[in-house]
Formats: structure tokens, C-alpha cells, sequence
């Protein structure tokens, strides 16, 4: 396993060296956009690397997808998945996946049983129809699905690029703002996911007291820190349809009259 420190993305490096050691190895699996620390790490040299050494690769895209480039095809991701209530501002619920050729295989040729039934892909796989007979494998949540729909519609009309920018310009308006206010971030400039911002907690602010606050007075919540970073950091999110110049100002505006009183 690669462990890098809280806030920064995974290093290529790192991960090099631990499949150089480890040559039985067969699959790389990663986050691409880390929500608990504001990290986004490069999914296109990691795979590159991941294959490299014969290794299939499964991206978690819950944070990215809609909100920053990822190419699945163009960088051949084998598995990726991802969320519906992030970038893509749609209801909580449901879990976007793709598999490409090497991944269905190594699924259609598995030597052991699957131990549950819910996440046997291969029963997944004939209810999507991709065998000559088709088989039942649950009800579909149609309403969420309708939701998704729309949802993707939405992102299309906008462009994928131009929401991968729209996402960067705000977060480059969030970050100046901030630092006027003296917070800095934890996560190095060209490892920040601009979807979700981790900022630290001023000296004498209080972390909970701050965070009521917003919520109670402005009708604005905002993450605390988890893990290592518990008491210690503020994540700010710019996802979706929340991702907006007046989100923004009313942010930067709550949390300078809270720190300032």
C-alpha cells in the first residue's frame, strides 16, 4: 500500500516503487478527487504507471466526475465510479460505473464465487443485458434514475470543459477571498481539488463555534476536518450547481464577519 501524507496526492513515485517490489500485484486502485483533504491526484500518470507494470486500475471518481478532467477512455481507466450528489448536483443514491474490455474479462473469469450477491458483477452484468439471455437482477430506482438523467443533460448543455472551468475559475475567486482573510491551504497549489477547498483554522477561532455559527446565522454549513485533520482544517465545497460567484460571496462575507466577532 502507498501512503502519503493527509493533504497530499498520491505520489507516482511511491507508487512506482511498490509495484517494483511487489511484481504480483494486479491491481492499482485509488481516489482521484480526495473530499476528506481537498487532494486531487494525476489519474492519467497513475494508470499509465499501474499498467506499466500489469496492473488493472479502479479510480474513485465520487468527487471529480463533472468538476475536473477525467478522461476514461483517452487514459484507458479500466474500472472507475463515482456519485451522483457531488459535481453532477443530482440526488444521493446512485453510483455511475464503467468497465472497459480488460476489466469485464477479469470479472467474466474470476475462480472464486463472489461472496455477495448485491455486488456479483457478473449477475450485474446480465441484468444490463450484455449476455444472449437476459436476467433479473433487481428493481431499478427509476425516480433517480429520471433525476440522473436530467442531471446529465444539464452538464452536457453547460460542456464538460466549460464545467471543469467554471469549477477552477471559482476556486481560484474562493481562494483569493480566503486569503485576504489570512486562511491558508493545506494542500500544495498544483495538487488542490477546486471543488473542495481545505483551508486552516485561524489561531483563536474556534472550530464548532465557527461552523454553528455559519450554519445558525447564515444558513451556511461547511465540512470540518476528519481523520488527522479533525479540529484542525474547514472544507469549503464548490460542487455543482453550488459552484457560483454568489455562493461565493456570501462565504467569504459570513466567515469574515464570524472570525472578525
Amino acid at each position: 500500500m502507498v501512503i502519503d501524507d493527509w493533504g497530499k496526492a498520491v505520489d507516482p513515485a511511491k507508487l512506482e516503487q511498490a509495484l517494483e517490489e511487489n511484481p504480483d500485484a494486479s491491481v492499482v486502485a485509488f481516489v482521484h478527487a480526495e473530499t476528506s483533504t481537498g487532494a486531487q491526484s494525476d489519474a492519467k500518470t497513475l494508470t499509465e504507471l499501474a499498467h506499466k507494470h500489469g496492473c488493472l486500475v479502479i479510480v474513485d471518481a465520487v468527487t471529480s466526475l463533472g468538476g475536473t478532467e477525467i478522461q476514461v477512455d483517452g487514459w484507458e481507466i479500466d474500472a472507475i465510479y463515482s456519485g451522483t450528489q457531488k459535481c453532477l448536483s443530482c440526488t444521493p443514491g446512485l453510483s455511475p460505473i464503467s468497465f472497459n474490455e480488460r476489466a469485464l474479462e477479469k470479472v467474466k473469469n474470476r475462480k472464486s464465487k463472489v461472496q455477495s450477491w448485491f455486488l456479483d458483477l457478473n449477475l450485474v452484468m446480465g441484468y444490463w443485458g450484455t449476455n444472449a439471455k437476459r436476467a433479473y437482477h433487481h428493481t431499478a430506482p427509476i425516480n433517480a434514475l429520471y433525476g440522473l438523467h436530467e442531471a446529465l443533460i444539464m452538464l452536457k448543455e453547460e460542456g464538460l470543459e466549460n464545467a471543469w472551468k467554471r469549477h477552477y475559475a471559482n476556486h481560484l475567486k474562493l481562494r483569493a477571498g480566503l486569503e485576504k482573510l489570512g486562511l491558508t491551504f493545506i494542500v500544495p497549489e498544483d495538487q488542490r481539488l477546486p471543488q473542495l477547498n481545505a483551508v486552516t483554522i485561524p489561531d483563536g477561532a474556534d472550530d464548532a463555534t465557527v461552523r454553528g455559527r455559519l450554519l445558525n446565522e447564515y444558513n451556511l454549513e461547511i465540512g470540518a476536518g476528519l481523520g488527522d485533520l479533525a479540529g484542525k482544517v474547514w472544507r469549503i465545497g464548490l460542487m455543482g450547481h453550488a459552484s457560483n460567484p454568489g455562493n461565493i460571496a456570501l462565504c467569504l462575507a459570513a466567515l469574515e464577519d464570524v472570525l472578525n466577532s
